[in-house]
């Protein structure tokens, strides 16, 4: 079964499981059709994570894909003549927020441990819908509209995502080509990553982060060449009965996840109703004292101790979860100090406006794929390259080297580093180690919470997984204030919530879920009816080498079994 962010994605990645790929290689498929079709979320011009579980051996692997500030990026990197960092869209749309790109080298580094299909078959189908076209969908033709004046202003994005002629969005149902992403991918798909990392492709995406007219970026060939993907340790704890294994540092969805996991331990929820004040309050109250802790102590560890341990064990957040009040919100909270606390310090919270992607995938050997990636803003730093759009990512350091008090900041920018991230790819494992969910999702610095959502629908509340994605979002950051998806039943809780002392605001919260979970000796699927995704699955037939593919479009509220 395969669940991602866009039909045509899903379809190209299902095609390649009934060929006999494996989970990473149906990956690899869909990324590149969604570099395609999504390019205002993902694509090759950014980075990403990936868990990987082989199910003949049982092993799990975490690989990292994060972007890395260049060789000459220090404290200076984002601060004006004044010393004061300056305004967050200033930097966005620059080439000073370009990272070096390493989603194909994390990639390349899975299909050569998994991949069971040659890689240049793997882009055949975005190679073909790049140079044929596809149709515009109403999403992309929004994400378009709301971005359309920075478009306006970069040449070369808006000859990808303008009409010709003026600054008028591209009409949903008209027609996108993208010629020069298809020869960029020709000459991947004929050189490995090293055609994207070194040689031309490399000195064009240099040249464009240097010709930004406003703020040139430090991006250099160098730091092309030099990056290279990671495999790291995957971070597990308990839920109830479950095992639940996420990212590690540079991510901090991982370690959030599994803390906010921890502290509604104590709490009952399966008597609490999913959308009822009382779980509202709590997970809410859970969500704070996470994200606190995510600010102060969780950054890239390669540069930077994080306390992974101390912040999970068992014993530190039970002492947090006695903070969480069932009758009263704590406010504003206050990050902890865990064992092996480095003494960072206090990072001003601040909202990270999502553009991202997520895929779920699960092959018929059992191998599975949880993998999310992104060019960090909508249309990344509308810095193009190759007919693809390079991110924005390294806006995800903290702006500033140190809190008021001087205490140096686990997020700095620091030459090499990769930046802290929320994304949340997650799966979880039974009590008797079978692997039961793959999950995660889109969503900037909220993805936490949708992910963490959908597993309570899965655990706590037995949910199948397009009910659990279904659930209205809700959610807290460091402060006071918590958020309810608007057009919901939530709003219904709002006068509730205050009196309990949130400060509640009504928002979009666009999350863009993508579930598989256990269904007997089968899966179930389930895409999130916020975005355009859909999820597929099929039976093998007795005597079938390739099993037949259920039609993709999950009917929302429906799991597809």
């Amino acid at each position: 079964m395969i669940a991602a962010a866009h039909p045509l994605a899903v379809r190209a990645g299902a095609d390649a499981l009934a060929r006999g790929g494996s989970a990473v290689d149906a990956a690899i498929v869909a990324q590149m059709v969604l570099n395609v079709v999504e390019p205002q979320s993902s694509g090759i011009g950014g980075g990403g994570f990936m868990l990987h579980l082989d199910g003949r051996r049982g092993t799990l692997a975490a690989y990292d894909g994060r972007e890395t500030a260049p060789a000459t990026a220090d404290a200076s990197l984002f601060l004006g003549p004044d010393g004061r960092p300056l305004p967050y869209f200033d930097l966005v749309d620059s080439g000073l927020s370009v990272g070096a790109p390493g989603l194909l080298r994390m990639l390349e580094l899975a299909h050569a441990r998994h991949g069971r299909l040659p890689w240049p078959a793997l882009f055949e189908p975005a190679i073909r819908i790049a140079e044929e076209g596809f149709q515009v969908s109403p999403r992309l033709h929004l994400s378009i509209a709301r971005s359309v004046r920075r478009i306006c202003a970069r040449p070369a994005a808006a000859a990808l995502l303008l009409e010709p002629g003026g600054c008028r969005p591209k009409a949903a149902g008209s027609i996108m080509r993208n010629p020069e992403l298809a020869r960029s991918f020709r000459e991947i798909a004929a050189g490995g990553a090293d055609a994207f990392y070194r040689g031309p492709i490399a000195q064009a995406v240099a040249a464009a982060v240097h010709a930004h007219p406003e703020r040139p970026g430090r991006l250099t060939e160098a730091d092309l060449a030099g990056y290279r993907a990671l495999e790291r340790a995957p971070i597990c704890g308990a839920h109830r009965a479950h095992r639940v294994c996420g990212m590690p540092p540079p991510s901090s969805g991982g370690i959030a996840v599994l803390q906010t996991l921890g502290i509604l331990q104590r709490f009952d929820l399966a008597a609490h109703a999913p959308g009822s004040l009382d779980a509202v309050h709590l997970v809410s109250e859970a969500y704070r004292l996470a994200y606190a802790d995510r600010e102060r102590h969780v950054a890239d560890a390669d540069f930077v101790a994080v306390p992974v341990a101390g912040l999970l064990d068992p014993a530190y957040l039970g002492a947090r979860s006695a903070l969480v009040r069932p009758e009263a919100s704590m406010g504003i909270p206050a990050a902890g100090r865990p064992q092996g606390d480095a003494g960072h310090g206090e990072e001003p919270p601040r909202q990270r406006p999502p553009s991202t992607t997520h895929l779920s995938i699960v092959d018929r050997e059992g191998n599975a794929v949880s993998m999310t990636s992104s060019i960090e803003h909508a249309f990344g730093s509308l810095v193009m390259a190759g007919g693809f759009l390079l991110n924005n990512q390294l806006t995800d350091f903290a702006f500033a080297a140190a809190d008021p008090a001087g205490r140096p900041l686990a997020n700095r920018i620091q030459p090499g580093k990769r930046p802290r991230s929320a994304m949340a790819p997650t799966l979880v494992f039974g009590p008797d180690n079978r692997l039961e969910a793959v999950l995660g999702s889109p969503g900037g610095s909220v993805i936490v919470q949708y992910v963490t959502k959908a597993l309570l629908g899965l655990i706590d509340w037995k949910l199948d997984p397009q009910q659990a994605v279904d659930l209205p979002n809700f959610g807290a950051q460091a402060s006071a204030t918590t958020l309810l998806e608007r057009g919901t039943s939530l709003e219904a809780l709002a006068p509730g919530l205050r009196a309990r002392g949130h400060r509640v605001t009504i928002v979009d919260l666009n999350s863009g879920l993508h579930a598989i979970a256990r269904d007997g000796e089968g899966w179930a699927g389930g895409a999130d009816p916020r975005r355009e995704g859909t999820a597929m699955g099929s039976t093998r037939r007795e005597g079938s080498a390739m099993g037949s593919w259920q039609r993709e479009g999950v009917a929302h509220g429906d799991a597809l079994r």
